[in-house]
């Protein structure tokens, strides 16, 4: 699913007024309609339920009145209230104000002396509240007096549906300045802005609705360059059923190489991980001393034993035995436990220089360039790098803070700055290409914040890789499985306990929903 800024929302209804002579009136109507049609869904039989509706000046404002209106013709008690002066109003959101005034009903001001107070009156009986107030243009921090009808409405708990976005919500980052209504639905119009699914706004915009209000889908469609929300529809097409035929080889060879002494696991979970989702072949590289470590461990991995360094870990000497299993495989991950020792880094710089196969980096992979991301521009071959935020931002030269207040912008830059795929993890992990993709991912939780769940990541991207996938899908696909596993695992036992061996056990299911054809 297509995800846009503000802006580009503001450019398509443009076009659909102007070039295709859609009335702005009828976008409003449609709009305000299905903000009603969701609130009738979710409590019931409206007839003398109260609800309460608060509009603000602007076209968000306009959607609310219309909202009102189809409620109060269902039979709902209906109170607006409204936040400017009506001499504020204008264009489509002054007409239908002035159709809420010609019903006989009657507007309450906020901004009024005791505006909030008798809101906070209306609220003790509402059943429902409609967030009308701001829309995709706000920016910044939410005004006081505003502030105070926003704080009013949360601390009552009361249903809430939000018109677009929330209230206080900055609709192209997800960030809150201030102030913001915490929705129980948004109904957003046309398409998804790309706030409501990155955190926190996804957590204030609560379940998200996206409203069909008739824009043509020759402005809404799109198959070439741009943000999109990773979900079960838009990865499904990309794995392709497995013929009566096939076998082992036919789902590729992956090489894992990674661990060092004390840090054998990370290394097996990538390898268990690969084979969990899909790979026909896993081999294992590690540091002699822990091969047999590893071989007790995974039984259906293959192992190989690596010269090393005193301290344990996989040494420069190693470049000949490893390009060699290179050589027989078809994708390669690198990273996982395996330390920073200076030989181990000289040893994953000349690896990634010589990989002739498609490579995933993470970790301590992406450790060795630490300040000098620049370096992985120098790689031709494909490459994707899986980098939680502290490693981005020590990739970058940066801040660990800089990179979470625009993580799709980071992501973005580091794309197209490396020529690599960019995995930017974390709470709606982002997934940018060279080529101008970037998807934001639907699944996962925050019991996934535990050791080793970014080693089974990494596993299930080289798996993706090795069956065919070209990078940004092979990301794309293993990002939402790794999250749907967390899902189904969490599901089972609970957030608090989970571990990243738990995930492994859930990709057969997560892969199966995907596979499986929905009816």
């Amino acid at each position: 699913m297509r995800l846009v800024t503000a802006k580009e929302m503001q450019e398509i209804d443009r076009q659909a007024i102007k070039e295709f002579g859609i009335p702005g009136l009828l976008l409003m109507e449609n709009a305000g309609r299905s903000v009603a049609r969701t609130v009738a869904e979710r409590i019931r039989k409206v007839r003398g339920k109260r609800i309460l509706v608060l509009c603000g000046k602007g076209n968000n404002g306009g959607d609310g009145f219309v909202a009102a209106r189809h409620l109060l013709q269902q039979g709902a008690l209906v109170k607006v209230f409204l936040a400017c002066e009506p001499e504020e109003l204008s264009g489509d959101a002054r007409v239908n104000f002035n159709i809420w005034e010609r019903l006989g009903q009657q507007v309450f001001r906020l901004s009024g002396s005791n505006g909030v107070h008798l809101l906070k009156l209306s609220l003790i009986q509402a059943e429902a509240v409609i967030d009308a107030l701001y829309g995709t243009g706000f920016r910044g921090k939410m005004p006081e007096g505003p502030g105070k009808v926003v704080e009013a409405v949360n601390e009552t708990g009361r249903f809430v549906v939000a018109v677009d976005v929330p209230s206080g919500l900055q609709a192209d980052t997800g960030r809150v300045g201030g102030p913001c209504v915490r929705a129980a639905v948004t109904v957003t119009f046309g398409l998804p802005k790309i706030g409501l699914v990155l955190e926190p706004g996804a957590g204030f915009a609560g379940e998200l609705v996206v409203a069909d209000i008739s824009l043509p889908r020759t402005l809404t469609d799109s198959e070439g360059p741009g943000r999109f929300l990773v979900t079960r529809e838009m990865v499904a097409p990309w794995l392709a059923p497995r013929p009566a035929n096939a076998h082992k080889g036919s789902f590729g060879r992956v090489a894992v190489i990674g661990g060092s002494r004390g840090m054998a696991g990370a290394a097996c979970l990538a390898a268990s991980a690969a084979l969990r989702s899909g790979a026909g072949l896993v081999t294992l590289a590690v540091p002699r001393s822990i091969q047999g470590v590893a071989a007790t461990k995974l039984t259906e991995v293959m192992t190989c034993g690596l010269p090393e360094t005193l301290e344990g870990s996989i040494s420069q000497a190693a470049s000949p035995a490893a390009e060699e299993l290179i050589g027989r495989s078809t994708v390669c991950a690198l990273g996982p436990g395996m330390s920073q020792h200076p030989q181990t880094v000289a040893f994953i710089r000349e690896l990634v220089k010589t990989a002739a196969v498609p490579l995933v980096l993470d970790a301590d992979g992406l450790n060795a360039f630490a300040g000098e991301g620049a370096l992985l521009a120098e790689r031709s071959l494909p490459l994707v790098l899986t980098p939680h935020p502290g490693e981005m931002a020590r990739l970058a030269g940066t801040e660990v803070a800089a990179v979470e207040a625009d993580r799709v912008g980071v992501a973005e830059a580091a794309a197209k700055q490396w020529g690599a795929v960019v995995v930017l993890k974390g709470a709606r992990t982002v997934i940018a290409s060279p080529e101008g993709y970037t998807g934001i991912n639907s699944t996962g939780n925050p019991g996934m914040a535990t050791g080793g769940t970014g080693d089974v990541l990494t596993g299930v991207i080289a798996a993706m890789l090795a069956q065919g996938l070209e990078p940004f899908g092979a990301a794309a696909a293993a990002v939402y499985l790794h999250g749907r596993a967390g899902d189904i695992a969490a599901q089972e036992k609970g957030l608090m306990g989970l571990v990243a061996g738990d995930l492994l056990a859930a990709l057969p299911g997560a892969c199966r929903e995907v596979e499986e054809p929905r009816h």
